[in-house]
Formats: C-alpha cells, sequence, structure tokens
C-alpha cells in the first residue's frame, strides 16, 4: 500500500526538480556552479538511460544496475578518436555517486518509498570490468602495438645495430610541420619527418615509450620520472634502475630490441647538448608529463592495422606485461620484482585472462601425459 503522500514524478519531473535545487545551493555558496553543473550534466544522463517518461518510484535495483552498466559501456566524448574510450573508472564513480545523491533527495521528499540504490548489485569490480583499456592486449594486438614502435624507430628487432640509422624522418617518409601549425597533443610540433629541427622530432621518444611500456610495465609515474642516469650498463646487458612506490628502487634488465631503441634515442636526441636530465622530453625540452603518455599511446596506434588495434591505456599496458610474461609461465616472483610489487598476491589484480588461454591449458593437461622416460 503506498503511502498517501507518495507523489508519482517521472524521471523527468523528478530530475527537473532536483537540477532546480542544486543550482540554487550555488546562491549560498553550498555548491560551487562547477560541482552544479557536474551533478546536472550526470542527472541529465542518467534520464536518457532510465527513460524520461517513467515514473521515478517504479525503478528497482535492477533497473539501477542497469543504467550503471549503461553508462560505463558509454563512449567517453572527451576521447579525440570516435569509440576509442568508455568511461573512466573515476567517471562511473562520479556518475555513480550523482545517481545515489538524487535517490537520496527523492527518499526524503517522497518521491520513491524505497531508495533502490540499497538494491543495486553492481559492483566497483564489475563496473570496472567494462573498460577495455584496462584489460591485457592479446597477444596479436600487443605485438601490434610493438611492431608499430619497432617501425617508428627503424629497428626491426633483426639484432643489427644500424636500423636506427634512418632515425625517425626516415620512418615516417618525412612530412615537414606547416609554419604556425599547431602542435600535437603532447605538445609536439604538427606533422612530423625531416623538416623539423633534430630537437623537435619525437617519433623515436614515442617509439621507446610504447617499448618499455608494452615489455616491462612501469607505472606511469616511474617512466616519466626516469633520468638518463637511471639506465647503466653492466656485464653488456643495459638495466633500467626504477624508482617505485614508498622510495623502493628495483633495476630491470632491458629486452635487447628495447635497449638498441633506447641507444638511438640517446644518439639521436643528442643528450649531451640537453640541460634536462629527464629521460623523455617534450620537443620543447622539458620533461614530458603523464598526461602526455595517453597521447604518444594513440599516435603509435594509429599506424597499427585496425584488426589488430585496441584502444589501451598505460595502466593496460602494465597489466599487458603482467599477463603474458606469466601466461609464458615466467616464474611469478620474477615477474613480481619487474612490476615492483612488494607481495606475489598483488599480481592477481593484474593478470587477465587471454582468448583461448583455457583449452590450451587442458590440452596439455600434465595428467594425460604419457609416461616419462620409458619406465
Amino acid at each position: 500500500m503506498r503511502p498517501a503522500d507518495l507523489n508519482r514524478l517521472t524521471v523527468q519531473e523528478s530530475a527537473d526538480r532536483y537540477v532546480e535545487l542544486i543550482r540554487a545551493k550555488t546562491l549560498t555558496g553550498a555548491l560551487s556552479s562547477a560541482t552544479a553543473e557536474v551533478y546536472a550534466r550526470d542527472v541529465a544522463t542518467f534520464v536518457r538511460l532510465a527513460g524520461e517518461g517513467k515514473v521515478l518510484d517504479d525503478l528497482t535495483g535492477e533497473d539501477v544496475d542497469a543504467i550503471l552498466l549503461a553508462f560505463a559501456r558509454k563512449p567517453d566524448g572527451r576521447r579525440a578518436e570516435p569509440g576509442a574510450g568508455l568511461q573512466s573508472a573515476s567517471s562511473q564513480s562520479r556518475f555513480r555517486r550523482s545517481v545515489s545523491a538524487l535517490f537520496k533527495h527523492a527518499t526524503l521528499t517522497g518521491w520513491v518509498q524505497i531508495n533502490p540504490m540499497a538494491l543495486a548489485t553492481v559492483t566497483a569490480k564489475e563496473r570496472g570490468g567494462l573498460r577495455p583499456e584496462r584489460r591485457a592486449l592479446t597477444r596479436e594486438q600487443a605485438q601490434g602495438l610493438i611492431g608499430a614502435a619497432r617501425d617508428l624507430s627503424g629497428h626491426r628487432g633483426d639484432g643489427g645495430g644500424r636500423g636506427g640509422a634512418r632515425g625517425e624522418a626516415g620512418a615516417l617518409g618525412g612530412t615537414v610541420a606547416a609554419p604556425g601549425a599547431a602542435p600535437g597533443a603532447d605538445g609536439s610540433p604538427a606533422g612530423a619527418g625531416r623538416g623539423r629541427r633534430r630537437d623537435q622530432r619525437t617519433e623515436l621518444r614515442d617509439a621507446l615509450i610504447v617499448l618499455l611500456l608494452s615489455t616491462m610495465g612501469p607505472r606511469v609515474s616511474e617512466l616519466v620520472r626516469a633520468n638518463v642516469e637511471d639506465f647503466y650498463t653492466n656485464d653488456g646487458v643495459r638495466y633500467w634502475r626504477i624508482f617505485g612506490k614508498g622510495g623502493k628502487t628495483r633495476d630491470v634488465p632491458l629486452p635487447g630490441d628495447v635497449a638498441r631503441v633506447l641507444e638511438a634515442y640517446l644518439l639521436e636526441r643528442g643528450r649531451a647538448e640537453v640541460q634536462d636530465k629527464a629521460l623523455l622530453l617534450s620537443w620543447r625540452g622539458r620533461r614530458l608529463a603523464r598526461g602526455d603518455v595517453q597521447a604518444v599511446i594513440d599516435r603509435v596506434q594509429r599506424r597499427v592495422d585496425p584488426d589488430r588495434r585496441r584502444s589501451v591505456t598505460p595502466h593496460g599496458l602494465r597489466h599487458t606485461t603482467a599477463t603474458h610474461l606469466l601466461a609464458d609461465a615466467v616464474d611469478m616472483d620474477a615477474v613480481r620484482r619487474v612490476l615492483g610489487h612488494s607481495d606475489l598476491a598483488t599480481l592477481g589484480r593484474y593478470r587477465d585472462e587471454l582468448p583461448g588461454e583455457l583449452e590450451v591449458a587442458m590440452r596439455a593437461h600434465p595428467l594425460l601425459r604419457g609416461p616419462s622416460g620409458g619406465g
């Protein structure tokens, strides 16, 4: 039996009244204008996903689950490429808070009998799992990205040390930036190739960034903090001394192909002439910022065959490193040390499923192999 004072407002009507309220709070200083507009935008999205003509009190916990998941799958309009990425984990959390605030107000004002947010079952883990950028790339996708980076650097993993002689201009075909052209996403000048000064070419740097992220899985903060002096050679092997969380350091050997691209990058940039000790510099000679790394990945991804291309974040490449090292039966403690974790249990967060993985494991089941040694 519904209470007599229940106001059966539609989703649109309740949203309009709620938005009026939160905008009024900006006049008293209870909310900033920017915060009020964020709430208003999220509520408008909620109306579209829920259906403006539905009665708010008729929405169930299952309906809220469906709305949260629909938002998680909704393309993020802030990304440059259409469909390049879905909603970030922070955007999903913000949207949930906005919807929760709406229903809390609706409960207090008698628009709903029971707050359906209390019955929602979608957890943060389930919502986060919908983001393909956070999942590991498949072997084909990872190899496509690494191949594009190798092409960009002039190194194809043939073991030769001369592949980088072509430099960045040769790899890109030598497009000249037009005078006054707008800079790229990371501040690099538009266009690429022979027409730019040596200190303005960023192709080898971009290749190095993608190779380090894809094969060694550093945190993006560790990558941009790296200095030239952090890379050293011991007994013919190149190492990267990575300064991680909590002041901890780890020395990780570079794969041969990555070490060769590093050498080519250091030679191409003429590091002795650069005052900044940072490894990765913008074309203006400043340390690269964390936010610039995603633009670099996206730029290299555009060189990958569409059939092997999938949008990925720097953290997604960290997942990729862990997943494929573990899938290839690399010792778990070695993988832990590469990623810089203090506890083996943490690896579970970075271990993602791969297509066909279970089928391969069951085909090679150890209990069904023939006896060894003929005994």
